[in-house]
Formats: C-alpha cells, structure tokens, sequence
C-alpha cells in the first residue's frame, strides 16, 4: 500500500469521490450524446481500474473493507425505502407483469448461458458460477444487488469471476440500452404482433401522468434520519445474522446460505418493511442511495486486477449475450401475451437490466410522462434483486 502514490484511506476515498462526482459533472455540464450510450457509471468503474492499476492508489485499503461491511447494507437500504408497489401496479397494469417475467428470463438464462460456455470458464475456478449469480442482482436490480449478491454468495470481489461480471454488465449494456430507445420506431410493428388494445397506450400514459414520486426537498434534519435508519438496520441485520444458521447446498457441501447471506435478505426485508411506513416520505433517500452506489461502483473498479486477465473473459462475454437474448425472449414474449405496448416493455427490461440509472432515460425517450413509473419499476427490481439474484445463483452452481 506504501508503493502507491496515494495510500491514505482519507485520500482514496477522496480519489473515488473525486472520480465519481466529475463524470456526472461532465454530463451535465458538457451534455454530450456520449453519455447517453457510455453512462458515467462505465467510466466511473474504469477509471478506479487505470489508477489502481498504475501504482496511483493501491487495490488493498482499510476504506474497501469499511465500504463492503457497511457502506453497501445502507445504500441498500435507502434504496428500497420508496418501493410503492401498489402505485406502480396501479399506473402500469399488466406491465408490472411483463417486468416479473423479463426477470424470469434472466433467472432462466442465467443457467442456461453458464452451461453452455461453462467450458471456456474452468481457467476462472470451481466459483466460476458465482460471477453469473452477481450478474444477475444486477440485471434483475442494479449494480447494488450485484454487490449485494457478491456478498451473499461469499464471492470475494477481487476475483476474476467478479470482474468479468462487471465487464459483461457494461458490455450488454452498450448493445441493450440502444435497442431499447431505438424500440420507440417499432411501436406499429410490435403493437400488432401483440395485439395492443385501442387506447391502451393513452390509458397508461394518463395513468402515469399522475403519479407523483416527489416527497419534497430534503434537509439537514432528513439527511440525520437517513444515516441513522441506514447504519442501524445495517447493524440490526448484522447482528441478527449472527443467530441465523447457514445451509449448505448439498451433503457435505459448503454452506451456501451463509452468515453474509442473512445479512443481505434481512437487510432487503428490513428496507420493504420501512417503504410501507412513514419512512418512506422522508425526502433524499433515493438521491443518498445512488451517490453511495456510485462511490461503491468506484471502489469496485479501484480493486480490480487487470494482471490476471485470461480468454475465460471471452467466453464470459458469450454467456452474457446468450443470456439477455433469453431475457428478451421472455420479454417480448410476455408482451405478446399480455398485449402490452412497447413502450411499457422497453421499461419494464431497462428497469432489469439496467435499474435506476437507465429506466428513466429509456422512459424520457419513449414518453416522458413515463419517467415517474419507470423509477418505481427500478425501485420493485431493487426489492426482487437480491433474493431473485441469490436463487439463480444456486441454479448456475447446479449446472456447473
């Protein structure tokens, strides 16, 4: 760690928020179209690699460990406190079903892929098959169910696997979020391959039009409540987890659901639990959660080892395409049956595969009235991320 141009924990942190806070500010500032396709998240998790890399902060810090243990159960957290499940049920209809169903597609693939490419992977290890379970909190919720998921599944987040996973996660994305805007020019096509019903795009326009998310400009107060709710249901759900037994996943096999798996379910139960309170109205809790999901992003990229890098990756990046094809298919099929428009399908998938961060942008693009419901879309995938993403973990170690 001494080696490193910056070593300090202060100044990594320092270096990570530093990182994190100038892609966006280049976003806003210079609004180039770039961003639209190459989000600051990839270059926020990129970034951290090159400096990490390159003698500029070390892979190994005390702040890592800090942000692991504790950083990430209390973004998780203030992420869930403003799921609405009924209000999201209430705007979008059969939409909401045509989401649960894309994320059966990618708990489906998910196997499916690792089977077939399970052959290139073996230079990655016998937990080669943890990399597609964080995947998948990913692709179901967003990059904090990944982390989540990582825990949970004990996969250590300087492994090849995980990194991998990381690196497909942006290479799909860069292929999936164009389709998804570009899907707005085929509405005529795929409104009469699934049927859509006269009226049925300007009821859920009118439906989304008047839900409101907003719960009001936070203060310093609000920002005191969110610290004290995240650190405490992080420590109540560390301490109960301790109690909890871990199973394993066969005779003599080793424990799958774990002490860190515990940890994550009550944390996520903890954060839905608190959304159907008057917790959930306090104002900044989803801005807080995104920041410390970024800084996390960052921390990431920073102990990540481009030393070990291999051809497994290439093989990892087939799966992953081979997987969202599944999803799609799940997906279009879903709107086939349900006669949804393509509007609601294309959310309903960026809200999967690309949560929070994408939803919206693929909502302002199709419609803007719809950007409200497409954050709460995002917000159900981050309720379903981690216990969804952990059983398909269990899936992919079955065909491994």
């Amino acid at each position: 760690m001494g080696n490193t141009l910056i070593s300090s924990p202060a100044g990594v942190l320092a270096v990570l928020a530093g990182v994190t806070s100038l892609f966006f500010f280049l976003e806003k500032k210079t609004g180039l179209k770039l961003f639209n396709y190459f989000p600051p998240l990839i270059f926020i998790y990129l970034v951290p690699v090159a400096l990490s890399n390159t003698g500029v902060i070390p892979r190994s810090s005390p702040v890592y460990g800090f942000m692991r243990q504790n950083i990430l159960p209390m973004f998780l957290v203030l992420m869930l406190l403003q799921v609405d499940f009924l209000a999201t049920v209430r705007a979008m209809g059969r939409g909401v079903i045509v989401m649960l169903l894309g994320t059966l597609g990618v708990v489906v693939g998910a196997p499916i892929a690792l089977f077939l490419v399970r052959h290139g992977l073996r230079t990655l290890g016998p937990d080669a098959w943890k990399g597609y379970g964080a995947l998948a909190g990913s692709w179901i919720g967003g990059t904090g169910n990944m982390a989540a998921t990582a825990v949970a599944l004990n996969l250590d987040d300087k492994s090849l696997a995980f990194g991998y996973g990381l690196v497909s996660d942006n290479a799909v994305y860069l292929i999936w979020l164009p389709l998804l805007l570009m899907s707005k020019n085929w509405a005529g096509w795929f409104h009469r391959f699934t049927g859509v019903p006269d009226g049925h795009v300007e009821a859920v326009r009118e439906a989304a039009g008047k839900l409101s998310v907003d719960t009001g400009k936070p203060g310093m107060v609000h920002y005191l409540y969110l610290a004290f709710i995240g650190f405490g249901v992080t420590a109540l759900a560390a301490w109960l987890a301790g109690y909890l037994p871990e199973i394993p996943s066969g005779p003599q096999a080793q424990p799958f659901i774990t002490t860190g798996t515990w940890n994550i379910l009550l944390v996520t139960l903890f954060g839905i639990l608190l959304s159907l309170t008057r917790v959930s109205r306090i104002p900044g809790s989803h801005a807080l959660a995104m920041a410390l999901v970024y800084l996390f992003v960052a921390r990431m990229g920073a102990i990540a080892d481009l030393s070990r890098l291999d051809s497994s990756i290439l093989w990892f990046l087939l799966g992953a395409y081979i997987w969202i094809f599944i999803h799609g298919v799940f997906l279009v099929g879903a709107a086939r049956v349900l006669k949804v428009d393509v509007h609601t399908t294309a959310i309903a998938s960026a809200a999967n595969i690309g949560g929070a961060a994408s939803a919206p942008i693929v909502a302002a693009h199709h419609n803007p009235v719809l950007v409200p419901v497409a954050i709460l879309m995002a917000l159900i995938g981050y309720a379903i991320g981690n216990p969804a993403a952990i059983f398909t973990g269990l899936l992919c170690k079955w065909v491994w």
